[in-house]
């Protein structure tokens, strides 16, 4: 039986930049033409809390709300994981960059829930696809593996969470409301399955 859930963020609990043309979009807004902005940016650490967002590429200032406020909230989430709370205990498992979780919470961009547990990439200097970040979820989550079920929208970070045990549900961006359907359709069959 499913006795944890937990929920990555962006792409998931909100709309982020995931299945959409918005990184091109930002980049054009701040006049970015060099092609090495891309390197530049992923090679920031940003999710393991080693640098702050507010950074100057060449003369253009990339801040964190320039990102924030390209994001959305994802309302068709928000019943499905009321749902599942009202069963079992429900986290967060992020990659974010510093401060981003908490301004997103402060723009209540996610539904207002009492998160049992809340994994903050940037805040435990840990990101997906590390093993390490998964142990630390278990860990937190106090089940057994077969007992999680991890919801997320990247590929790679759900064979990690796979190879640990853990039930997962690729979650489709580009699709949200679909997705949220089906995620509550396949969790309540594995509860039905393990009564």
């Amino acid at each position: 039986m499913i006795k944890f859930v937990y929920f990555d963020l962006g792409g998931v609990v909100i709309k982020d930049f995931s299945g959409t043309n918005k990184w091109e979009e930002i980049k054009n807004d701040l006049g970015v033409i060099n092609l090495g902005f891309d390197d530049w940016f992923d090679n920031l650490e940003l999710c393991l809390g080693k640098n702050s967002l507010d950074q100057k590429f060449e003369n253009i200032v990339v801040s964190l709300n320039d990102f924030i406020d390209r994001f959305e909230s994802n309302p068709s989430i928000s019943p499905i994981i009321d749902s599942i709370h009202k069963k079992c205990r429900i986290g967060l498992l992020t990659n974010a960059y510093p401060n981003m979780l908490n301004q997103i919470i402060n723009r209540k961009m996610i539904p207002e829930f009492n998160w049992d547990v809340s994994i903050d990439s940037s805040v435990v200097g840990l990101q997906k696809p590390d093993p390490k970040i998964y142990e630390l979820a278990e860990k937190l989550s106090g089940c057994n593996r077969e007992e999680i079920l991890f919801v997320e929208n990247t590929k790679g970070h759900i064979e990690v969470a796979k190879s640990f045990g853990w039930r997962t549900f690729l979650y489709d961006s580009k699709n949200y409301e679909k997705s949220s359907l089906e995620l509550l359709e396949y969790f309540n069959e594995a509860q039905k399955s393990q009564i």
